[in-house]
């Protein structure tokens, strides 16, 4: 396994199981705009560097990605003390098989069926991912936090945070 398959691989295995990311998009203006978004199904031994959303075509970050492509994704698991933030670049595809392919019934909330006029996806390629890591367990959490204020020294097991870039360019 290359290191950039291996990062994929972990950067897939921390995300996996978080349902729901922040997609952060830059209108015309220069604003940024922040929404959550359902990441559809990542298998990490299969993960490209590519996460998908459904959207609808007419919607503001649909014409926010068609005008600057650059976006961040963040993800958050604080049970687990997990915290990815990716940065990538976006496109939108209204391909069919594509979207047969993600499509499953809950999807059927905000869309009528795989074959609605309005249905787009998001692809976002990663190109860079911040991933902060810490103790998982709130008693180990607590136990260091104690003893640092105690010791009168700062926090030394905070976690890793590892920085991953894959040098994609679009």
């Amino acid at each position: 396994m290359t290191e950039s398959n291996s990062q994929l691989y972990q950067l897939a295995t921390m995300i996996k199981d978080i349902k729901i990311a922040m997609l952060t998009t830059v209108s015309d203006e220069g604003a940024l705009h922040s929404r959550p978004m359902a990441t559809q199904n990542i298998i990490p031994s299969e993960f490209d560097g590519r996460l998908w959303f459904f959207t609808k075509e007419e919607s503001l970050k649909v014409h926010d990605i068609d005008h600057f492509k650059n976006v961040n994704l963040s993800y958050a698991a604080p049970d687990k003390n997990h915290y990815v933030s990716i940065s990538g670049r976006a496109r939108i595809t209204v391909d069919k098989n594509c979207i047969k392919e993600f499509w499953t019934p809950a999807l059927e909330a905000w869309f009528d069926g795989p074959e609605d006029p309005q249905i787009a996806l998001i692809e976002v390629e990663v190109e860079d991912a911040h991933v902060w890591d810490g103790p998982s367990n709130k008693i180990i959490q607590l136990f260091e936090m104690a003893r640092s204020f105690f010791n009168g020294k700062t926090l030394d097991k905070q976690g890793s945070s590892q920085e991953i870039h894959l040098g994609r360019n679009n």
